[in-house]
C-alpha cells in the first residue's frame, strides 16, 4: 500500500478530485458536505494501474484548519498538491507548501483541477514558480477536470510512477503510529486510525502509548479489510484493548515499547527560512509560547534561544507541556496559533537531542548553543557520544541514534556496565580523578582513601562502576576507596609528634604499648593510628594494640629460645609484657606462621 496526502487552498477541488478518482466520499461529516468544505481529515483509497493500492488522506484547505492539515500530512511520505486552474496560486497554497517544505516532503504530484474552467498551462507555470527552491521543486504536473473526466487516466499514471519512486519502507523499524481518529465499535471497543510510516503491527502485539499506557492489538484493518499484520507505509485501523484509563485521542502515538524516547524537553535547530518570503524581512525567533506539531500531535511548547543564530537557523531549547515520543533527527513544525486567524507556521524544528542537560548556571545557554552548533545536521551515536561524554548503550535505540557508539565503524566496548564513554572524555575523567584523589588526601591525610562514591560525585558520574573503571596506576582501589600510591604519607604535625614519642617508648620496651585511653589522649585515635600504619611507622595487631614494624619477628625469635612447646604464661614472662598485649600478639604470630598451637594451652615455634 502507498499513502498520499492532499494539499492546497480551500475550495480548489481536493475532495472533488478524490471522489472522481476513487468513487468514495472523503468528507465524513454532514457539516463538511453541507458547507462544501473539508474541515477534518478524510480517507479514501483506490487501485493504481499497476495493481497496487493507494490510500489518500484528504486535508482541509482553510487557514483556520491548518492544524488539522498538519495532522494529516505529518506522517505521510508524498503529497498530491492541488491548484485550481480558474483561480491559480492562492495564500493557503503557499501556507501548505511552507509546511510540506519544512517537513521535508520531497515526493509529490501537482494536479491542476478545473482544467475545463481556466488556463491550466498558465496555472501549472505559476505553481512551478512557487515550487522552485522548495523540497517539491520539479515535481510532475497533470491538468485534470473531475467534472468532464479529462486527465484522470493521466493522473492515475502519474500517481503510479510517483509512488514507485518512493523510498522503500522499513518493516523492521520501530512502530510509531500517530493516531488521527478515535471511535468505538459495538462489540469491539476502541478503534484508532493512523498512517503507519514504518515498522510492522501484528494482531496480538503489545504496544505502548505516548503516555506510557500499554495497549494490546485485538484486530487490524487496512483499506477496510481485516488483516493479521500490516507494514508501513499504510493506512491502518487498530482495535486496541487498553490496560489503563488514559484516554486515546488524536495526537497520541502507538509505539514499539522501549524504542522511543519520551521527552518533554529537547534541543533542536529552529529554521525560519522555509515558511518565509523575501518580503518578510530578516528572520526573528519567536518568543514565549508556540505550538509544536509532529505527526498528528500538537503540544504547547516554551521556546528558549541558545546562543547565536546561523543565518535563519537558531539553536533552541523546547520545553513541552506533555511528553512526546521522539528520535534524534525528527522534523516538526513550530506554529503560532492565533484565536482568529488560526495557525501560522513559524519554522521547522530538527531534533538534535532528546535528553539534553539542564541549564542551571550563568552562561549555560550560550555554552549549550555552541555545543549544538558543532553537531552534524542529524547527529549519530559517535557525534552524540563526543558531545555528551558518556551514554548508555541501551539508550542509543530509543534516542534514534545510528551507529553503536563508534560511528558504525566497529563495536565500541562499554567502559563499565553498558556505559559507553568517549575516548577523549575518558582521559579527561582520569586526569580529574587523579586531581580529586590527591586533593582529598591532602585535605585529610589521616583518611585511608577517598570513598568511591565521593569520587563519583566529584566527577558528576551516574555510576560508581565508572569510577572504578577509571582507576589506573598510581591510583588503586583499596577497601572500597581510591588511593594514590605516590601521595605523600607524612602525618600532620600533631599525630607525627605523638607517633615519634610512641616509637621511642617501644624501642625501650618493644612489647609494652600504651593503653588505648593514653593513645587517644596523645591524639592517636583510630584514624591516626591507621594512617601511621599505612605510612609504615607502626603495626596494629588489635584494636588499641600497636607495635613497631618487625616486632612480631623479634617476638618469635625470643620465643624460639623457650623450651618447646611453651605456655602463654612462659611467653608473657619471656616477652616482659601483659596479657592484654600477649594474647593478640600470639594470635598474630599464629596467623603469620611464626607459631602454631599444640593443644589448648601450649604452642610451639614453627621451623
Amino acid at each position: 500500500m502507498h499513502v498520499i496526502a492532499t494539499a492546497g487552498h480551500v475550495d480548489h477541488g481536493k475532495s472533488t478530485l478524490l471522489r472522481a478518482l476513487t468513487g468514495m466520499e472523503p468528507d465524513r461529516w454532514a457539516a463538511e458536505r453541507d458547507r462544501g468544505m473539508t474541515i477534518d481529515l478524510g480517507y479514501v483509497w483506490g487501485k493504481l494501474p499497476s495493481g497496487g493500492a493507494v490510500a489518500f488522506v484528504d486535508v482541509p484547505g482553510h487557514e483556520r484548519f491548518l492544524g488539522n492539515m498538519l495532522a494529516g500530512v505529518g506522517p505521510v511520505p508524498a503529497v498530491l498538491f492541488v491548484v485550481a486552474a480558474d483561480e491559480g496560486w492562492m495564500p493557503q497554497s503557499g501556507e501548505h507548501l511552507a509546511a510540506l517544505d519544512a517537513l521535508g516532503v520531497r515526493h509529490g504530484l501537482l494536479a491542476v483541477t478545473r482544467a475545463d474552467l481556466g488556463d491550466a498551462p498558465l496555472a501549472i507555470a505559476e505553481a512551478r514558480d512557487y515550487l522552485r527552491g522548495t523540497s517539491l521543486a520539479g515535481i510532475a504536473a497533470v491538468a485534470v477536470s473531475p467534472v468532464t473526466g479529462a486527465g484522470l487516466a493521466e493522473l492515475w499514471g502519474a500517481l503510479d510512477r510517483m509512488v514507485h519512486a518512493l523510498p522503500p519502507p522499513e518493516p523492521a523499524a520501530p512502530v510509531r503510529l500517530w493516531v488521527d481518529r478515535v471511535f468505538s465499535v459495538a462489540g469491539s471497543g476502541t478503534v484508532v486510525t493512523g498512517t503507519l510510516g514504518a515498522g510492522t503491527i501484528r494482531v496480538g502485539d503489545e504496544l505502548q502509548t505516548s503516555s506510557g499506557q500499554r495497549v494490546r492489538v485485538r484486530g487490524l484493518q487496512a483499506l477496510g479489510q481485516p488483516v493479521d499484520r500490516v507494514s508501513g507505509v499504510a493506512r491502518v485501523a487498530v482495535n486496541a484493548r487498553r490496560t489503563g484509563r488514559d484516554e486515546l485521542r488524536r495526537g497520541t502515538a502507538l509505539l514499539t515499547p522501549g524504542r522511543w524516547w519520551l521527552t518533554d524537553r529537547l534541543d533542536a535547530w529552529l529554521d525560519l527560512s522555509a515558511p518565509r518570503q523575501p518580503a518578510d524581512g530578516p528572520a526573528e525567533p519567536p518568543g514565549g509560547e508556540a505550538m509544536l506539531h509532529i505527526g498528528s500531535a500538537r503540544v504547547p511548547a516554551r521556546l528558549r534561544v541558545l546562543g547565536t543564530p546561523h543565518g535563519t537557523r537558531f539553536p533552541v531549547r523546547l520545553s513541552l507541556a506533555a511528553p512526546l515520543p521522539l528520535h534524534v533527527g525528527d522534523r516538526a513544525l513550530l506554529c503560532d496559533e492565533g484565536r482568529v486567524r488560526g495557525a501560522r507556521i513559524l519554522g521547522r524544528v530538527t531534533v538534535l537531542d532528546v535528553s539534553p542537560p539542564p541549564l542551571r548556571r550563568r552562561g549555560a545557554a550560550a555554552r549549550r548553543g555552541a555545543v549544538l552548533t558543532g553537531l552534524p545536521e542529524v547527529p549519530d551515536a559517535r557525534a552524540m557520544l563526543a558531545q555528551r561524554g558518556l551514554l548508555r548503550r541501551a539508550d542509543l535505540a530509543p534516542m534514534g541514534l545510528a551507529g553503536d557508539g563508534n560511528g558504525g565503524a566497529g563495536t565500541a566496548e562499554p567502559l563499565a556496565g553498558d556505559w559507553l564513554v568517549d575516548p577523549d572524555h575518558v582521559e579527561r575523567l582520569r586526569e580529574r580523578l587523579r586531581e580529586v584523589v590527591r586533593a582529598h588526601q591532602a585535605a585529610d591525610p589521616l583518611a585511608p582513601a577517598m570513598p568511591t562514591d565521593a569520587a563519583r560525585q566529584a566527577l558528576a558520574l551516574p555510576d560508581r562502576r565508572l569510577v572504578e573503571a577509571l582507576v589506573e596506576p598510581p591510583l588503586a582501589v583499596v577497601d572500597g576507596g581510591i588511593q594514590d600510591s605516590r601521595a605523600d604519607r607524612t602525618l600532620p604535625p600533631g599525630p607525627a609528634a605523638a607517633v615519634a614519642q610512641l616509637r621511642q617508648e617501644l624501642v625501650a620496651r618493644p612489647f609494652h604499648p600504651p593503653e588505648q585511653e593514653r593513645l587517644a589522649a596523645a591524639g592517636l585515635d583510630r584514624r591516626a593510628l591507621a594512617a601511621a600504619e599505612r605510612a609504615g611507622m607502626l603495626v596494629r595487631i588489635a584494636d588499641g594494640v600497636v607495635l613497631l614494624p618487625g616486632a612480631d619477628a623479634q617476638a618469635a625469635q625470643v620465643l624460639r629460645e623457650l623450651p618447646q612447646p611453651f605456655t602463654a604464661s612462659a611467653a608473657r614472662q619471656a616477652l616482659d609484657t601483659t596479657r592484654r598485649v600477649l594474647i593478640p600478639l600470639l594470635e598474630h604470630l599464629d596467623r603469620h606462621g611464626y607459631t602454631e598451637r599444640v593443644d589448648g594451652t601450649h604452642r610451639r615455634c614453627r621451623p
